[in-house]
């Protein structure tokens, strides 16, 4: 069985309290076009590198029918810039507009089988995994990257089309697993193309 979740399957349901002190089920976005559920945290570079975009994103494709949660699945003993205290002060600092959620047993993280920070999976109507990977091809630096694959696939989705490039590396720092060495994960488990 493949670590990460396959194109096609169905988006393991959860219901993970958010910054907003109330639980968000992916259930609650049954009227969602596209849903793109979002592995992050609060201190990766590639994440705070790609915040920007990922806002302006959202702002343009959230009237558009498209809905996200954020899901913050990080062990905090060894990290904990991302505890749950952490995560409220940053949505709040970002004015985020988007379910931000905590997901501390890590179990959804595994469910998802997520890699890194930040790991997409965009769902159709249906949430079916329709794309998987990156937003795009330098989340790091702003302004550098020469692809868009996030985008790309929301517009495929949004105009009835297949997605041309469903599946695609992500790019950040691994997930930090409790009581796990940072590279626990089978080489091939990283590398999804």
């Amino acid at each position: 069985m493949a670590f990460t979740l396959q194109l096609g399957e169905t988006a393991p349901d959860f219901s993970l309290p958010g910054v907003d002190g109330r639980n968000w089920p992916p259930g609650d976005f049954s009227d969602a076009k596209v849903l793109i559920i979002v592995f992050t945290c609060n201190h990766c570079p590639y994440v705070t590198g790609s915040q920007d975009r990922l806002d302006s994103l959202y702002a343009e494709y959230a009237p558009k029918g498209v809905r996200m949660i954020a899901i913050n699945s990080n062990e905090t003993k060894h990290h904990p810039d991302d505890s749950f205290d952490h995560m409220v002060e940053r949505a709040k600092k970002l004015g985020l507009q988007y379910p931000y959620v905590r997901d501390e047993s890590q179990d959804i993280a595994r469910a998802y089988g997520a890699l890194r920070t930040p790991h997409f999976y965009v769902f159709d109507a249906d949430h079916k995994l329709r794309y998987t990977g990156r937003m795009d091809n330098n989340p790091r630096e702003a302004g550098k990257e020469t692809t868009h694959e996030l985008k790309d696939a929301l517009d495929c989705l949004l105009a009835g089309r297949e997605v041309r490039t469903p599946l695609t590396n992500p790019i950040g720092c691994n997930v930090k697993w409790l009581n796990k060495d940072a590279h626990w994960m089978p080489a091939e488990a990283c590398d999804l193309v």
